[in-house]
């Protein structure tokens, strides 16, 4: 059986808050039977952007994340809710029904995603519902992801192996594997928020003057191994990513033709900028 998934681009998010916004223009005032009550004016973000920021000026990455109800396959609010109140549906999307919730907030307490909100005017907990009633009415995709103006958001209704195939594919990563919930949405990039980077400049004097150093290899060691390599960009920067937090000790060495080779050590706690790294010219 065919169900939905969605997948969000981290790379591609710009914190335009377009589908936060058409998901309160679909919820706020608005009741769909069975799917949803009414989303309050002010405190609920059903679909809210999370931003991460790394390294140090000059060089320093901003990223930004959607996260939503995950519409877990083994969902810990269904587990928490009594009398049924929350429902996996056939296709995938997980469903708390608004009458039978009412009181339960145990079923926002069990989200490890802080993605249920509680309406304390309706005291019922809410969440997005994957705007489960437009698709039904035929639309091809959920609302947030139609009005999406970069292609952060992607929903695609397949069977579970094609979807495997797809996350394989991708390299598509669950926003949190230790809450082992099995979610439905996926993302791609998200190193940009879990991993870290070493960045630096590297520059010279030339004729007197410091100049950029363009095309500089540039290797990370750790343990003496190496775990990655790049060259230097037109402006001298550099960025190794993808390296996990709080792994110690590396050296990075850096080489350029007509340059003496330079090592430098650091700590790895979080994503660093070096500064600017300056190599002086080899001997004739």
């Amino acid at each position: 059986m065919q169900k939905w998934n969605l997948i969000i681009d981290v790379g591609e998010c710009t914190n335009c808050n377009v589908c936060t916004l058409a998901t309160q223009d679909e919820y706020v005032g608005n009741e769909w039977p069975g799917i949803a009550a009414e989303m309050p004016k002010h405190g609920h973000r059903w679909i809210d952007i999370k931003r991460k920021e790394r390294g140090q000026p000059p060089l320093v990455d901003v990223a930004y994340m959607p996260v939503m109800c995950q519409h877990c396959d083994d969902a810990p609010c269904i587990k928490a809710a009594e009398n049924g109140a929350v429902t996996k549906r056939g296709d995938g999307i997980v469903i708390i029904d608004p009458e039978k919730a009412q009181g339960q907030r145990q079923i926002m307490e069990a989200c490890p995603y802080g993605a249920v909100f509680w309406n304390e005017e309706k005291d019922i907990p809410q969440a997005w519902p994957f705007d489960a009633h437009l698709l039904d009415a035929g639309w091809a995709e959920p609302r947030a992801a139609t009005a999406c103006p970069t292609g952060a958001f992607r929903a695609i209704k397949v069977e579970d192996a094609e979807m495997q195939r797809i996350r394989a594919d991708e390299g598509l990563q669950e926003l949190d594997p230790g809450a082992a919930t099995k979610p439905r949405v996926l993302y791609k990039n998200l190193h940009r928020f879990t991993k870290c980077f070493v960045a630096a400049s590297i520059a010279a004097t030339v004729d007197d003057k410091e100049e950029c150093i363009q095309g500089a290899a540039v290797v990370l060691l750790k343990g003496g191994t190496e775990i990655g390599r790049t060259e230097t960009d037109a402006f001298g920067d550099f960025r190794i990513d993808r390296l996990d937090p709080g792994s110690g000790g590396h050296v990075l060495k850096i080489e350029k033709e007509g340059f003496a080779a330079k090592t430098v050590e650091f700590e790895l706690g979080d994503s660093i900028t070096l500064g600017t790294i300056t190599l002086t010219a080899s001997s004739a």
